[in-house]
């Protein structure tokens, strides 16, 4: 849909469009790639607005990373959609994140082991 929308401004730009040198998604009228701070000052004015606290803008990749790891995104899959080069360094990364998926995993192993009404034993961690 918005491939179609950037298609009526291409056609409006006419001759000023630039945008088939980068192939953006995301641009101005005329196709350039959008200006950094212009970007950051209206994330900031939509975060204010929706009562969020500042963030950075590159904020959006990392909580993009970790809800599809949480959600049981393939790390392979995160690293293409990321576009790093190789998996480790998305492993490296958010390595913070594996440490609640490590739990995540070994308790539906246990509920599979136990069954779904067991209680875990009191004094079994997981760590």
């Amino acid at each position: 849909m918005h491939r179609a929308h950037q298609s009526v401004e291409r056609e409006r730009a006419g001759s000023t469009w630039i945008g088939d040198t980068w192939n953006l998604v995301f641009t101005p009228e005329t196709g350039d790639p959008l200006y950094g701070p212009t970007v950051a000052r209206c994330f900031q004015a939509l975060l204010k607005a929706a009562g969020l606290p500042r963030q950075r803008f590159h904020d959006l990749r990392h909580g993009c990373a970790t809800y599809m790891l949480t959600q049981g995104v393939p790390l392979r899959v995160a690293m293409d959609v990321l576009g790093h080069n190789q998996v480790h360094v998305t492993a490296h990364t958010y390595s913070h994140v594996m440490p609640g998926l490590q739990r995540d995993v070994m308790e539906r192993v246990g509920t599979v082991l136990r069954g779904p009404h067991e209680p875990m034993a009191a004094n079994l961690a997981v760590n």
